[in-house]
């Protein structure tokens, strides 16, 4: 998730000034219950790039976005909002402040600076540390300002509140107000090989990313697609249905995996491709021509998983709707 930095200090105004004292050592744990590299996975990290308009992660690697401000754990199915993943408290704490009265919204209808985070819970915990999980589902949140949580209590379930159009957890880690990167927490707005983390069990790192995926109505160049001139947002029943995916430092032998289902959820093409290149940057696109009757209208939902080894490294939705 990205937000603008406008948003990002509307977010902050959750946070107390005052954390609880103490200097006791910070652990974290994953703070969804799911499992990394066959549920979810790490999609974006802290921009460890002070630069505007520029991004890096902490090891110096693409998985990161413009002034992102935390970790982004997400899910590679929808349907797992209707089924109910649990969002866990990220190590002991008492909470400090809730939202819960956001919608989920894809679409990201009357999202503005001061409620970007969507249905949140903030965390304060001992030594000045405070932890903010934006993005809950309406109605889950399942604590209260002053209950006291241990390192992985329930504290909701995954949603689409706020500006996200995919479902995932963010989850910034703040120091006496300020964003620590958990990855590299002694030189933030630097990258490179971490040496410490606040991790228990530090999450496995890919440099490999995805750097977006969309839908279009031909097979797109690569220009087209960095440019953004390739995405459609809407086709009609008519044209080809073609999905494209852009991905980052891909090694020879990962393997991307196009697919598409229709507005009632039926599959209508799903492509494995392996990548055999060793290139830094590679797009590749699979799609169908429209059947004589046309394409049904309504939305569809693309997905670019790509996998090593069987574990999943990188995904991304995206959204097209065909209509007349």
């Amino acid at each position: 998730m990205t937000w603008p930095r406008a948003a990002f200090a509307a977010a902050m105004a959750l946070i107390s000034s005052a954390p609880i004292a103490g200097a006791e050592e910070f652990r974290l744990v994953v703070p969804l219950d799911c499992t990394l590299g066959e549920t979810c996975f790490i999609e974006d990290y802290v921009d460890n790039d002070p630069a505007e308009g520029r991004q890096r992660d902490f090891s110096c690697g693409i998985n990161s976005r413009d002034a992102h401000k935390g970790t982004d754990f997400a899910l590679l199915d929808f349907d797992a909002v209707k089924t109910g993943v649990s969002v866990l408290a990220a190590a002991p704490g008492i909470i400090k402040r809730t939202r819960d009265e956001m919608p989920d919204d894809r679409m990201m209808r009357g999202v503005t600076a001061q409620n970007a985070c969507g249905n949140a819970v903030l965390i304060d915990h001992e030594g000045g540390w405070q932890t903010l999980y934006c993005h809950l589902r309406l109605g889950s949140v399942s604590v209260a300002p002053g209950d006291l949580v241990q390192s992985g209590d329930p504290l909701g379930l995954v949603g689409l509140s706020g500006q996200t159009n995919h479902p995932h957890v963010h989850m910034t880690v703040l120091r006496d107000g300020e964003v620590v990167d958990p990855f590299r927490p002694h030189a933030m707005g630097t990258c490179g090989d971490p040496v410490q983390t606040l991790w228990t069990e530090p999450p496995a790192y890919t440099r490999t990313g995805l750097v977006t995926a969309g839908f279009s109505n031909s097979v797109p160049t690569l220009k087209s697609v960095a440019d953004g001139t390739a995405r459609r947002a809407t086709l009609t029943p008519d044209q080809p249905i073609v999905l494209y995916g852009h991905a980052g430092y891909p090694q020879p032998g990962d393997v991307l995996t196009l697919s598409a289902d229709g507005p009632a959820g039926t599959e209508v093409f799903r492509k494995e491709i392996t990548l055999d290149a060793d290139q830094v940057s590679q797009m590749r696109a699979y799609g169908r021509k429209a059947p004589k009757a046309g394409w049904p209208t309504g939305e569809y939902i693309g997905r670019a998983r790509l996998t090593r080894d069987g574990i999943v490294i990188a995904h991304r939705f995206a959204h097209v709707t065909v209509e007349d």
